[in-house]
């Protein structure tokens, strides 16, 4: 198969749009909640940043509800590209059945690996404001008017990270289903 150039089937390519669709709604439902847990270790890395970020947004919504729209919107795209691309690697070299199969082993790689990175990240951040580390942020935290600079940085290296490690994640994961999606030989 040419990675440049692929020869697949209109079905298959209608296939692989339904596994970005699905992988869609699996990374903007892991949006919502890693979202709901950051905004619980640092809620003005949202009230003071994301929010703003997402000004259009209603803004007579609960905080919680604008939080899980922001964790969708932030991610979903995210599991569009991958689950387009896990499909783009899988189905044209097996059937929908086992492609669908290993494309979703492959979204638990990515989700965990971004997991993994979001925790390193949460422990590895500045934990006291006396982390000469925050210096690197002083301007962020200067222009919004932070009060708990430490728990902003957290949040926002938590989020950082969890970017990093779902392209990581992906990466990995793809290769690994270039290499598992083979057809056996023989």
């Amino acid at each position: 198969m040419n990675l440049l150039y692929p020869r697949f089937t209109l079905s298959q390519f209608g296939w692989m749009m339904a596994f970005g669709l699905g992988g869609s709604v699996i990374a903007g439902v892991y949006g919502i909640l890693h979202d709901q847990v950051t905004f619980t270790l640092g809620h003005e890395y949202f009230t003071k940043f994301k929010f703003q970020q997402f000004h259009w947004l209603d803004q007579k919504q609960v905080e919680r509800v604008r939080v899980a729209e922001i964790g969708f919107l932030a991610t979903w795209w995210v599991g569009l590209f991958a689950g387009w691309f896990m499909g783009r690697v899988t189905l044209p070299r097996t059937t929908v059945g086992r492609a669908a199969r290993l494309s979703l082993k492959g979204v638990l790689v990515m989700m965990g690996t971004a997991l993994l990175f979001a925790a390193v990240a949460y422990f590895g951040s500045p934990q006291v404001s006396e982390d000469p580390r925050l210096q690197h942020w002083e301007p962020m935290l200067t222009h919004h008017d932070v009060i708990d600079a430490v728990s902003f940085v957290r949040v926002g290296c938590i989020h950082n990270a969890s970017y990093l490690g779902a392209l990581v994640g992906l990466i990995v994961a793809l290769v690994w289903l270039r290499w598992a999606s083979q057809p056996a030989k023989g």
